[in-house]
């Protein structure tokens, strides 16, 4: 009899530890599923000597904005210095922007004319790339710099091309190489796409499968975006802000449905007419928002401009662009850094 109940009493243990197990188990599976997918990306570590800005730059640099920056303005900074999401706003997400600055080569391997991209092999590219991403990891260390590889592919044309649409895709084996390049470099990747006739959302689908990738985000160029009877780089295009918030919501839901890591939608603006209706464009709890001033020419006005385009009209975050050809004089990074917000990212062309 004793012997049966031990039996009993053996089989009763073995059976709650295996309900107890397979409890556990189906709660570490239930927190995996939520778990907040990893950043595949790793910045770069700021030299050991590098000094934060708050060392580098003199009380005055602190408090105010360039002297160009400030004509016909307020001198004083709307945020202090270093710090990139403009005044009043929320990041709610876990985004590459929120932490980390990005620092961006813009280009396509199927032109030498239209980027730094086209000019090399991968490989020495993404060397440059990383050469001047270490600088701007040195010049602020409290916000480490990310290499990125802004890739157009779709590239705006003076003809209307078999589709009609004034624009040429980028080759997937071109895509692929360059994103595998950024994976195995732990950088990231905007895909830039210069829209002709078509619209933001059929270009943004044609790139879906792309955006499915863990490191691969979105770049709208608006100066390429033409009416019927007009050509891109003749006539000046305009994309509005509804067209670039229904691109957000659809990498939102993507995002979301495919559980990604959070990501980031960059546009392209110049000028005024280029983009309409910017207070439409919002950023979402998993899909950040950076405005980017793509005009080249002196310092100064460059500075100017950027004031006006992103600090006077604020989103989430600023991006500011240097032609390394154009630009009188090219601006080193720690004078891009004293620009009120600081530019969450800054692309190279």
């Amino acid at each position: 009899m004793l012997g049966a109940c031990s039996d009993s009493t053996s089989t009763e243990d073995e059976e709650k530890q295996d309900e107890s197990s397979e409890e556990k188990e189906s709660q570490e599976k239930e927190e995996e599923e939520n778990k907040e997918p990893e950043q595949p990306f790793k910045a770069l570590e700021p030299s050991e000597d590098a000094v934060s800005l708050n060392e580098s730059l003199s009380e005055e640099e602190q408090q105010q904005m360039p002297e160009a920056q400030a004509q016909g303005g307020d001198p004083e900074r709307s945020i202090p210095v270093g710090e990139t999401l403009a005044p009043g706003v929320e990041d709610p997400s876990n985004g590459p922007l929120k932490d980390h600055r990005l620092v961006a080569f813009y280009g396509t391997p199927e032109s030498e004319n239209m980027g730094i991209l086209g000019t090399m092999e991968p490989e020495e590219y993404m060397k440059k790339l990383k050469e001047q991403t270490q600088a701007y990891s040195d010049a602020d260390p409290d916000r480490p710099a990310v290499p990125t590889i802004e890739l157009i592919t779709t590239m705006a044309q003076s003809e209307p091309g078999p589709d009609g649409n004034y624009v040429r895709k980028t080759s997937d084996e071109n895509i692929e190489e360059y994103v595998e390049l950024a994976e195995k470099h732990d950088a990231l990747v905007m895909l830039d796409i210069q829209l002709g006739t078509d619209s933001v959302m059929n270009q943004v689908k044609s790139i879906e499968k792309w955006l499915k990738h863990p490191n691969v985000h979105l770049a709208i160029d608006t100066e390429f975006h033409v009416d019927e009877g007009e050509t891109p780089g003749e006539d000046l295009g305009q994309v509005d802000g509804a067209e670039v918030q229904e691109a957000v919501e659809y990498v939102s839901q993507l995002t979301e449905e495919n559980n990604l890591p959070d990501k980031f939608v960059f546009v392209h603006q110049f000028t005024d007419a280029a983009l309409t209706n910017k207070e439409a464009i919002e950023p979402t709890d998993n899909v950040q928002v950076a405005l980017n001033y793509d005009g080249w020419g002196n310092a100064d006005a460059k500075h100017s401009l950027y004031s006006r385009y992103v600090r006077d009209e604020p989103n989430q975050y600023g991006g500011f662009k240097i032609f390394y050809d154009k630009d009188e004089p090219v601006m080193e990074p720690e004078d891009v850094l004293k620009l009120d917000p600081n530019p969450s990212i800054i692309n190279y062309q």
